[in-house]
């Protein structure tokens, strides 16, 4: 299916020409010619008969963006000036900063906030640790880990290639949850070496998200620093994805009239996301699972290509021992979810499955099935894309999750908190809102992170697992 023109592939054209409506038609007409569509254009300066103005236009790929410029560029009269790519414009400088949260503007303030009264805060903090996390960023700041080796739909590509990743993770986390958040990105892939280091920077932050770190490293990693940190250590591609798929299936079962603990499922994939959703299914009592890798199913006493995190899976999933592929273990059931790879089947290989059957296919950009192709045959289907109906976002969980950690002074994560914040993400919708079409809210709801920060909080503290915010005696 062709592409549509979206900001993906945005670009800026600067042009200067004679001010008429034929030059500017003509610069539309070699635009839209190239498959670009005009999103918006605004008037830089008029000198006398010339204008210089610039030009914003949505395209399919890179290729096209190309095209468009170029075209405009062998149009006679017309100068282009700058050709930029919005994505990169946006990235200029990175797209997150620092901001003072009290004002420096008299010989007062900075004896306050410096030298010397900062000197009586910092004795107390040595002497009482606790205080750290009342008069010191760790109220309210998070560091988002990475070493870049699993970064969604890239890779290994390392912590450099990571960063803007991170950068807008941070962005979703201050936005969406009004949380601090800073990327570490780490030039190392050695798990000794990641823990040692994020154990190091501990004392700066209230929490831990780890990201795009390859499994079954990625599982190593957070176990170890659950056991020797004492803030809250979260694994997005696991947790998060995990509480946001719990959410639209609580949903999507009330659409086929189905109870979860009466229903089976396949997962495609077991990897970091596999396994944790696979584990949260199970929390919430489904009936069976058959986990699938590119082996084909994982069951007991399969000895190719297994690690310690297949191994938990095959003692407790796959109840019958079903062996056999992906297609193979399709047939009744009532749940596919895809976190594994693009087009690994069609419409047809879900002819098998029971009747009224949910499928979520969140690989990204290309889901494990077209929504086309699927839906004759099913009937809810979710991806992890924008560009269809109910998408399946971890921005719905991680900033409510992490805001209800930092105010509720969580010392760990558990998953009661992540069945929690599944639970409170699917009340977002609303009885009559709800449809097949309407599992999930949209990332935009405002709703939806107070919300989860109030079940997870709450939560926490029914759970004990909190510290207080010490306050400082006079």
């Amino acid at each position: 299916m062709p592409a549509a023109p979206s900001p993906n592939f945005r670009i800026k054209i600067r042009v200067k020409y004679k001010n008429t409506p034929e030059m500017f038609l003509s610069i539309v007409e070699a635009i839209t010619k190239t498959g670009g569509s005009i999103e918006s254009t605004n008037v830089v300066s008029i000198e006398l008969n010339d204008i210089i103005r610039d030009i914003i236009i949505d395209n399919s790929s890179y290729e096209n963006a190309h095209s468009a410029a170029e075209s405009v560029k062998s149009l006679s009269g017309i100068e282009v000036i700058d050709v930029c790519d919005s994505i990169f414009e946006m990235h200029t400088g990175g797209k997150i900063e620092i901001k003072c949260k009290s004002p420096l503007i008299s010989r007062d303030d900075l004896s306050m906030a410096y030298t010397p009264g900062v000197a009586r805060v910092s004795k107390a903090l040595a002497e009482n640790p606790s205080l750290g996390h009342t008069y010191t960023i760790r109220r309210n700041m998070i560091a988002v880990v990475s070493d870049g080796s699993a970064v969604l739909g890239l890779g290994n590509i390392g912590p450099l290639g990571a960063m803007p990743v991170m950068e807008g993770k941070a962005m979703l986390f201050k936005e969406f949850g009004g949380v601090d958040a800073f990327p570490i990105c780490l030039d190392t892939q050695d798990s000794d070496e990641i823990v040692s280091i994020v154990k190091a920077l501990s004392p700066v932050f209230g929490g831990i998200n780890l990201e795009d770190i390859s499994a079954p490293r990625c599982f190593d990693i957070e176990e170890r620093l659950i056991k020797e940190l004492d803030i809250p250590v979260f694994h997005d591609d696991q947790h998060g994805t995990a509480a946001v798929v719990l959410a639209a299936l609580i949903n999507a079962s009330k659409i086929v009239g189905k109870k979860i603990e009466e229903m089976t499922a396949v997962v495609s994939g077991a990897g970091a996301a596999g396994i944790a959703c696979t584990k949260a299914l199970m929390a919430m009592g489904i009936a069976d699972i058959i986990v699938c890798d590119t082996k084909g199913s994982i069951y007991d006493g399969r000895k190719e290509g297994m690690n310690s995190a297949k191994e938990y899976l095959a003692k407790k999933t796959n109840k019958n021992v079903k062996v056999g592929s992906l297609k193979d273990c399709l047939t009744g059931a009532d749940l596919l979810l895809g976190v594994s790879g693009p087009g690994l089947l069609n419409g047809e290989d879900l002819k098998v499955m029971a009747e009224d059957a949910i499928v979520f296919a969140l690989s990204n950009p290309i889901p494990e099935v077209m929504p086309e192709e699927a839906m004759p045959y099913i009937k809810v289907m979710a991806t992890g894309r924008s560009d269809y109906p109910n998408q399946i976002n971890n921005v719905l969980c991680f900033p409510g999750l992490f805001r209800g950690l930092l105010d509720s002074g969580a010392v760990k994560v558990t998953g009661e908190m992540v069945v929690a914040a599944g639970k409170a993400i699917a009340a977002q919708v609303a009885p009559n809102e709800l449809s097949v079409d309407y599992i999930i809210p949209s990332v935009f709801n405002k709703k939806v992170a107070p919300a989860v920060a109030e079940a997870v909080s709450n939560t926490a503290i029914d759970s004990g697992l909190i510290r207080e915010y010490v306050q400082k005696e006079f």
